[in-house]
C-alpha cells in the first residue's frame, strides 16, 4: 500500500519527519506493537534511489529477523518533473496566496500489508505458565481484537445458568455487535483456552452466585486474574 503526498519544497524536512511519527506511532499507539519489536533503518546514499533526499525504513522483528515493514521516502520534484517532462504538461503549482509556483515535492509513505498482518500476530503471539501448564494466547489490542468479550454459563445443563447468561450476552451485543462471543463447550478452563487462543480480552463466567446476587465473574487474558462484579458494572465497562 503506497501514498504519494505532495508538499512544498520548503515543507520537505517538517513533512517528511511527520510522515516518519506517524508510521511509527501507527505501529505502536494504534496496533500495539512492542517499540522493542521495530527499529529504523536509514537508507545510505548507495541504498536509496539517486532522486532521493532521505529513505527511512521501520524493520520489525519477525521470527527470522528484522525485515522492512514500512518506509518513508522523500522524492523530491523528481516524479512530477518526469511526468511533466514527457506530458508537455505544467505541473507546477500555485499557491493561493499568490507567492511562486512550484513543482510539488511527494513524500511516500509504503507498507505491505501482508507482512504488517503477520507483525501484529507475531507481536500478539505470546506463552507463559498457569498452573504448570502452558499457555498460549494472543495480547491483541482491544480495538484490534475480533471479540471483545467471551460470555459463558458455568454449567450448559443448568437452564437458570444459560438463561441468565444469555441476557448479559444479548445486552452486550447492543454496543458491541458481533464483538461478544458466545461459549460453552466443555470446562471453563477450555474455554478459557480457547478464548485466549484467539485473542478474546475479557471472559464474562455466569454461575450460581450470579442468580443470587447479580455479580459475575470476569477474567483478564492478559493477566488471568478474575474479580466479581455487579453485572451492570460487567456490561457498562465493555
Amino acid at each position: 500500500m503506497e501514498l504519494q503526498y505532495f508538499i512544498a519544497p520548503a515543507d520537505q524536512e517538517k513533512e517528511y519527519e511527520r510522515w516518519r511519527k506517524s508510521a511509527w506511532d501507527f505501529l505502536t499507539k494504534t496496533l500495539g506493537i512492542d517499540e522493542k519489536n521495530l527499529q529504523w533503518h536509514e537508507h545510505s546514499k548507495d541504498e536509496r534511489a539517486h532522486y532521493a533526499a532521505a529513505a527511512h525504513d521501520i524493520e520489525f522483528n519477525f521470527p527470522f529477523g528484522f525485515k522492512e515493514l514500512w518506509g518513508t521516502h522523500n522524492r523530491t520534484d523528481y516524479d512530477l518533473k518526469a511526468h511533466q517532462k514527457l506530458s508537455g504538461k505544467n505541473l507546477a503549482y500555485q499557491p493561493k496566496d499568490g507567492s511562486e509556483p512550484f513543482v510539488p515535492y511527494v513524500i511516500e509513505s509504503a507498507v505491505g500489508l501482508d507482512r504488517l498482518f503477520l507483525a501484529v500476530l507475531t507481536n500478539a503471539y505470546q506463552t507463559d505458565e498457569q498452573a504448570g501448564e502452558k499457555r498460549v494466547f494472543l495480547k491483541l489490542p482491544a480495538n484490534l481484537a475480533p471479540y471483545k468479550v467471551a460470555v459463558c454459563p458455568l454449567a450448559k445443563n443448568k437452564p437458570e445458568l444459560v438463561k441468565k447468561a444469555r441476557d448479559i450476552y444479548e445486552q452486550l451485543q447492543k454496543n458491541l455487535g458481533s464483538g461478544v462471543m458466545w461459549t460453552d463447550t466443555g470446562n471453563i478452563g477450555k474455554n478459557y483456552r480457547r478464548a485466549d487462543e484467539i485473542g478474546v480480552p475479557k471472559f464474562i463466567t455466569v454461575d450460581f452466585q450470579t442468580l443470587e446476587d447479580d455479580t459475575v465473574t470476569i477474567r483478564d487474558r492478559d493477566t488471568t486474574k478474575q474479580q466479581r462484579v455487579k453485572v451492570s458494572a460487567a456490561t457498562d465497562s465493555l
